[in-house]
């Protein structure tokens, strides 16, 4: 072929084309940058209506006669991940500022700061802060054994984690048992290191081990007696039908320590504690969600024990709060404090075709008291980024029940995030 007739040759596929046709981006072929960050911003102003009859209000506000309280949030967070052959660190900040009527302050610290380092295809290894997500739950992980509890009315938040160091040996195989994977982990317990997760120990050691058997997840895990008791635990989670699940968490603790008010006095019980969940989450064909749960804790405080430190703070001198308020600290003050918990939460998804609006409610109901909260809420994403939520939580019971005991009975809250 002469080189006349090789550049006709050439060509021939570009008649009829255009200049457009054959244009192309270099940067598709450009390497991928090794450095990564994301994070958001974030404005939040509450208005809490007080309930100035209740135990608690008397527990947190017995210097004040005001009936609401303001409060504003601004929070930034930032993740980043560097990575350089098959290692990468992955660093996320968190910092807030608060200002309401009684306080202006502000902190922040890393969620995480690990190394991961990919030793082959089935191996991989961590160090450094790392938040940890064990357990099949929505609202509440029994065998979370090593992270911090979630917020059950705002599950979906970010976390703390603690330093670490763990790996993930993975095998896949056929038949049934599609996979299994092992996950090791030592957490060390010192003065300046996770003091938070316990009293001082060298190395608490868990871990847990996946099974992928047919269509069922399930995992088996274990905390070794250090910081804190001993546990093992077990949890599942299935597909019922294409938009149905069925999730399970079951932890045993050994030798469990609760304080408790007696008498007038804090006396500590140990016992061995049970702690499981069940739950469904049903997806349908109008994009409506549904997740169920019914949770049981044996740590947690019965009807009687919840009732006698409510009545204790109700009679108190005012000398004998400071040591009240240390009192529910310890125990009967934090989220989900008694036994049984029943959660549901409903979310539609662009509702009569309004775009980017998504309505959900969310109702915990405490089987003990009958007390319940109720928290309706409308999130917007129309705008690039941005992200809008309006909601509410309404606490209803008995004087002396946990929701009804709260120092507020209700609260309003916008919250203004951008992503970038």
């Amino acid at each position: 072929m002469t080189r006349l007739a090789a550049i006709l040759f050439l060509a021939l596929p570009s008649l009829g084309h255009t200049a457009d046709d054959f244009s192309f981006d270099l940067s598709a072929y450009a390497e991928p940058s090794p450095f990564e960050l994301h994070g958001h911003v974030e404005w939040r102003q509450e208005h809490q209506r007080l309930d100035t009859d209740s135990p608690l209000y008397r527990l947190n506000f017995a210097d004040s006669d005001r009936d609401t309280l303001n409060r504003s949030v601004a929070a930034l967070e930032l993740t980043g991940t560097y990575r350089s052959g098959d290692s990468r660190l992955t660093a996320t900040w968190h910092g807030e500022r608060l200002h309401d009527d009684l306080a202006d302050n502000g902190a922040g610290r890393f969620y995480e700061l690990y190394l991961a380092h990919q030793a082959d295809a089935t191996t991989t290894v961590e160090v450094g802060k790392r938040a940890v997500k064990w357990g099949k739950g929505y609202a509440w992980n029994p065998v979370g054994f090593i992270e911090r509890p979630k917020d059950p009315n705002d599950p979906e938040l970010a976390r703390e984690g603690f330093v670490i160091a763990g790996a993930d040996f993975i095998h896949s195989r056929g038949g049934d048992l599609h996979t299994i994977a092992f996950t090791p982990v030592l957490l060390p317990v010192t003065s300046q290191v996770n003091d938070d997760f316990g009293p001082e120990h060298t190395l608490n050691a868990a871990a847990k081990l996946y099974l992928l058997y047919r269509d069922i997840d399930i995992d088996l895990l274990w905390l070794s007696e250090g910081s804190r008791p001993g546990r093992v635990g077990i949890d599942f989670s299935t597909n019922l039908g294409a938009n149905l699940e069925l999730h399970g968490e079951y932890a045993y603790i050994n030798d469990h320590e609760q304080k408790v008010l007696d008498t007038g006095a804090m006396i500590t019980r140990t016992y061995n504690a049970h702690s499981w969940l069940l739950g469904l989450r049903y997806l349908t064909e109008r994009e409506t969600t549904w997740i169920v749960e019914y949770y049981h804790d044996d740590r947690g405080y019965t009807q009687d024990q919840m009732e006698y430190f409510l009545t204790q703070v109700d009679s108190a001198p005012a000398a004998a709060l400071p040591q009240l308020r240390s009192v529910g600290q310890a125990g009967y003050t934090r989220p989900s404090a008694m036994q049984d918990y029943l959660y549901l939460r409903i979310a539609q998804k662009e509702p009569f075709d309004l775009l980017y609006f998504t309505p959900a409610l969310t109702a915990i109901h405490n089987v003990n008291d009958g007390s319940w909260s109720l928290t309706p809420e409308l999130l917007y994403t129309g705008i690039d980024d941005l992200e809008l939520r309006l909601r509410a939580t309404l606490l209803d019971g008995d004087r002396l029940s946990e929701f009804g005991a709260k120092p507020n009975d209700s609260r309003f809250e916008l919250r203004l995030r951008y992503s970038f």
